[in-house]
């Protein structure tokens, strides 16, 4: 099987993870990262090949794939633009312990990692992060460059706006409405709608 050769733009904690994702799938061949400022010449053996003036570079070489491999959402956002301009497609990567139910969909640039289980005909939006072992049940709906954290729990139908934050081990009940750019704190339950750009915590979950 001929892999597919695909560029990471970040080499932080999200590239290493989304690195482990392309070494255990097989059908990619990571060819190395782009970061302005790498803490290391390596990240899991693959080299970081310099900043974003090497994209025009790359691409002539015949790379066509890339991701935005960024855990901030507006930062994956922007970097997914400036990959896209320069000619880059960005497929969604779905890591091969990851389950996904039957009529899910998933956008370009979505990440799904290890253990995470995408419920029937759920909707990951492009550029969305579902983290490790994350739950996103039956017929959710996660918006563009949305983040769902290590552990946390969408029930079923919840809704989850454009760049909003679902923090690790966070649980939501049954459809809810998540809105845009709103943050969940990490373990909090979320149990009534959060209107956009409200960062929410605690058991219940309130608004702060």
């Amino acid at each position: 099987m001929t892999r597919k050769r695909i560029l990471l733009l970040g080499a932080g904690g999200h590239g290493k993870a989304i690195a482990d994702l392309l070494l255990s799938v097989g059908g990619f061949e990571p060819v190395g990262f782009l970061d302005v400022m790498p803490k290391a010449s390596q990240v899991l053996g693959l080299p970081v090949l310099g900043d974003e003036s090497l994209l025009a570079a790359l691409a002539k070489q015949g790379i066509a794939l890339a991701h935005a491999s960024v855990g901030n959402n507006e930062q994956r956002l922007a970097a997914a633009g400036r990959l896209r301009a320069a000619g880059f497609a960005l497929p969604s990567l779905t890591h091969p312990a990851a389950l996904i139910g039957h009529g899910a969909r998933l956008g370009d640039g979505a990440a799904i990692l290890a253990r995470a289980v995408i419920g029937p005909e759920a909707e990951i939006g492009p550029l969305a992060l579902i983290n490790t072992g994350a739950i996103v049940e039956h017929d959710c709906v996660v918006k563009e460059a949305a983040h769902i954290g290590p552990g946390a729990v969408l029930a079923g139908g919840v809704r989850v706006g454009a760049g909003a934050l679902i923090g690790a081990g966070a649980v939501v009940r049954p459809g809810l409405v998540i809105g845009d750019g709103a943050v969940i704190g990490a373990g909090a339950a979320v149990v009534e709608n959060i209107a956009a750009g409200t960062l929410a915590m605690g058991v219940p979950a309130r608004a702060i």
